[in-house]
């Protein structure tokens, strides 16, 4: 992939595997975007190419976890750190970032940590 060839050229060093996990995940993300906005301008053909490419994409990265075992592991975190507002919530998703490994969809896992801390 381009991105992580770039990504190398520029630091000048052998990205991680996390490194690259980031970067696959990125990309899935603007095709999903893209296919989004490709749907509301009416363009099909192009919303069909970016989708079946997050989708091959998507291929490379690890199963997510459902909200059940996440909210699980937010728990623990929140349990863990002794985080008890919404103030604590950058501790607790830094805590929760680190153990990702790209297997948590944070944006989901931010939902249920306002969810908990409100």
């Amino acid at each position: 992939m381009s991105v992580i060839k770039k990504r190398e050229k520029d630091t000048r060093q052998e990205i991680t595997e996390d490194a690259i996990l980031a970067i696959i995940e990125k990309q899935v993300q603007l095709r999903k975007e893209a296919a989004e906005i490709y749907q509301a301008a009416d363009r099909l053909e192009l919303f069909e190419k970016e989708n079946e490419e997050a989708t091959i994409l998507q291929e490379y990265l690890p199963k997510k976890l459902d909200e059940l075992e996440l909210t699980k592991i937010i728990e623990t975190i929140i349990s863990n750190t002794g985080a008890e507002t919404i103030q604590d919530m950058g501790r607790v998703m830094a805590k929760l970032k680190g153990q990702s490994q790209g297997s948590i969809d944070m944006k989901i896992a931010s939902n249920i940590v306002k969810e908990i801390l409100l």
